[in-house]
C-alpha cells in the first residue's frame, strides 16, 4: 500500500460534499479536507422531471470549488457520486456530460442499493451495533436498511426527503397542525408498507445532517458533557420531546436554535418526523447518532479493497490503531504493559473475590492503548492532557460510557484526581462503579510503574495472600530491576487504597535459560 490522497464528492440532494483522505503505507488512515456547499438541486426540479439549467449551474460552480482544491492536494484518485436528485432527473445524461466537459471529474451515479449499502458498510465498521436498523434522510430520497450480525439483511429507498416532505407537505411557516397530520399519516403509512421494518425492536442509527442536527440539538439542550456526536444515543421520549418543541417554534426560531443548522431550519420539521415514525413504526426505543455516512461508506470500500478484507474484524481495535499511529504509541510497549495489567487483573480476581467481568477487563486492555496519551503535548500534564483528548476523541467503536471510562483509567493518576474529573459525569455512575474505575486505574498505573525504563524487565506478576490483610506480590524479573522497583513502591499506596489491604513487592531475578542454537 503506497502513500496516497483519496478524494470523495458526494453530489446530494441538499448539499454538496467534498472529502479528502490521506492514507500511507501503514494503513494509517486520516480526513484532512470537509468541504460542503448547500445546493438544495431537489428544488431546481422541474414539472418535467429535469433539473434545470439553474440548477446545472449550481452543481458545476460548487464541482469548481471542489476542483481547485484537489489540484491543490495534487489528488488524481476522485470517486464523484451523484445521489436521488440527480438520479430521479430525466436529464442525467445532460448533467453526467456536463460535468465531465467543465470539471476534471467523471460523475457516477449511485442506484438506490449503492447508496443504502456505503451507509450501512458505513455504520457497521464504525459502531459497535451487531443488529440495526439505519435511516439516512436526505433532501429527495430515504435510504433504511436492516442489518444482522453486522450483514446486511434488507433496504429500501424511499422516494421522499427532507425537502421534497416539505415541498409536498408543508406549505405553510410555521406548518399547521392539518399538515402536520398528513405528512404522519403518509410516512406511517409508507414505513408499514414493509414488513421487514415493522416491530424490529433493534436500535435506530441516524445518518446525515438531519439527524447530526437533531443529536446535537439534544445535546446542547441538555448541556452533555462529552464531545462527539458518533455513537450518541437517545430515548425515544428524548426525541419526542426535540420534534415537539421543533413544532413550536417558527423559522426565525429554529435558525436561532442551538445546535441547529441555519440552512436546515426549514427542512428540520420533516426530516425529525421520519426520524420518529420510523421509531414508532419499528418499535425502536433508542436512536443512535452515526457520524459516519454515504462518504466514509465510499471510503471504507476503497480501503478493503486495498486490504483484501470484507471489514475490519474489530472496530475498536482498529480505531486504537490508527490513534496509536497519530500520536505515535509504541505498540509493542502497550503490549506488554497490557499482558502485565492482565496478569494483575486476573491475580486480583482470584484473590480478592472482586466483582470484576470480562467486560471490565477490554476495558482495561483498551485503556492501555492510550495510556498517557498526553505525554504526547506534555510529560508534566499527562493525565490532563490524556483525559482532554480521550474525551474530546471520536473513536469508533466505543459508546460514549466506555469512552469515558477509558479516559478515566487511562488518565488515572490518584484518587482525588479521578474525583475532579468525575465532577461533570456524576450522574453517570453508581458509588461502586467509581471505585471499580479507580482500581483498574490503579492496576494500570501499576503496571505502568513496572516498565520504568522500557527494557520489559518483568516477565511473571503472581499475588499470594499471605494474611486477611496482606497481599504478598511477587515479580519475575530477567535482570536487575533498579529502577522499577523504585518506581513500584511509589506507585503501590494506589493499589492499597483499593484492594484495603498492605501490599509486599518480592522482586526475583530469574536469568533466561540460554538454548543452544541449532543449524
Amino acid at each position: 500500500m503506497q502513500n496516497q490522497n483519496i478524494a470523495f464528492i458526494d453530489i446530494g440532494s441538499n448539499s454538496i460534499r467534498l472529502v479528502i483522505f490521506q492514507l500511507d503505507k501503514r494503513g494509517f488512515y486520516n480526513e484532512i479536507q470537509n468541504l460542503k456547499v448547500v445546493a438544495r438541486l431537489s428544488s431546481h426540479i422541474n414539472k418535467e422531471g429535469n433539473i434545470t439549467n439553474k440548477g446545472i449551474s449550481v452543481l458545476l460552480e460548487a464541482l469548481k470549488y471542489f476542483q481547485d482544491i484537489t489540484r491543490t492536494y495534487n489528488v488524481t484518485n476522485i470517486k464523484c457520486v451523484a445521489t436521488a436528485a440527480v438520479r430521479q432527473a430525466n436529464n442525467q445524461a445532460k448533467i453526467i456530460n456536463k460535468v465531465s466537459e467543465e470539471t476534471d471529474f467523471s460523475m457516477d451515479i449511485l442506484s438506490d442499493y449503492e447508496e443504502a449499502f456505503y451507509g450501512y458498510l458505513a455504520v457497521t465498521n464504525s459502531t459497535n451495533i451487531i443488529d440495526g436498523l439505519t435511516i439516512d434522510i436526505g433532501g429527495g430520497s430515504t435510504e433504511v436498511t436492516l442489518f444482522k450480525n453486522r450483514k446486511l439483511i434488507n433496504y429500501f429507498s424511499f422516494p421522499f426527503g427532507a425537502i421534497t416532505l416539505k415541498q409536498n407537505f408543508l406549505k405553510n411557516e410555521p406548518p399547521t397542525k392539518e399538515e402536520l397530520t398528513k405528512l404522519k399519516a403518509f410516512l406511517t403509512e409508507q414505513f408499514q408498507s414493509l414488513e421487514w421494518i415493522k416491530k424490529q425492536q433493534v436500535p435506530l442509527i441516524g445518518i446525515g445532517g438531519s439527524a447530526r442536527n437533531l443529536a446535537l440539538i439534544h445535546q446542547r439542550k441538555i448541556n452533555y458533557p462529552l464531545n462527539g456526536l458518533h455513537h450518541y444515543e437517545m430515548s425515544y421520549d428524548n426525541m419526542l420531546d426535540i420534534i415537539t418543541n421543533l413544532k413550536k417554534l417558527s423559522l426565525k426560531e429554529r435558525q436561532g436554535l442551538d445546535g441547529l443548522s441555519k440552512d436546515r431550519a426549514d427542512i428540520i420539521i420533516p426530516a425529525a418526523e421520519a426520524i420518529f415514525t420510523l421509531m414508532s413504526v419499528a418499535k425502536v426505543s433508542t436512536f443512535i447518532m452515526s457520524n459516519k455516512g454515504l462518504r466514509n461508506g465510499l471510503f471504507y470500500k476503497e480501503l478493503f479493497q486495498q486490504k483484501n478484507i470484507e471489514n475490519f474484524p474489530s472496530i475498536a481495535e482498529e480505531s486504537f490503531y490508527q490513534l496509536s499511529q497519530k500520536y505515535e504509541i509504541d505498540i509493542d510497549q502497550v503490549n506488554y504493559i497490557s499482558k502485565l495489567a492482565t496478569d494483575l487483573f486476573n491475580s486480583l480476581k482470584n484473590h480478592n473475590k472482586n466483582s470484576f467481568t470480562e467486560d471490565d477487563l477490554k476495558i482495561l486492555q483498551l485503556s492501555c492503548h492510550v495510556l498517557y496519551l498526553g505525554e504526547y503535548i506534555s510529560h508534566e500534564a499527562s493525565s490532563q492532557h490524556t483525559f482532554y483528548l480521550l474525551t474530546n476523541l471520536s473513536i469508533d467503536g466505543l459508546t460514549h460510557l466506555e469512552r469515558l471510562k477509558i479516559s478515566l483509567i487511562a488518565s488515572f493518576k490518584s484518587r482525588n484526581t479521578l474525583v475532579s474529573y468525575l465532577s461533570d459525569f456524576k450522574d453517570w455512575f453508581t458509588i461502586d462503579d467509581v471505585e471499580k474505575l479507580e482500581l483498574l486505574g490503579a492496576i494500570l498505573k501499576f503496571s505502568y510503574s513496572l516498565n520504568r525504563t522500557k527494557k520489559q524487565i518483568i516477565t511473571k506478576v503472581k499475588i499470594d495472600q499471605k494474611s486477611s490483610g496482606v497481599l504478598h506480590l511477587d515479580l519475575i524479573c530477567k535482570s536487575e530491576p533498579y529502577f522499577e522497583k523504585t518506581q513500584a513502591q511509589k506507585q503501590k499506596k494506589h493499589l492499597e487504597k483499593t484492594v484495603n489491604k498492605q501490599i509486599e513487592l518480592f522482586f526475583q531475578v530469574v536469568m533466561p535459560k540460554k538454548t543452544d542454537a541449532k543449524y
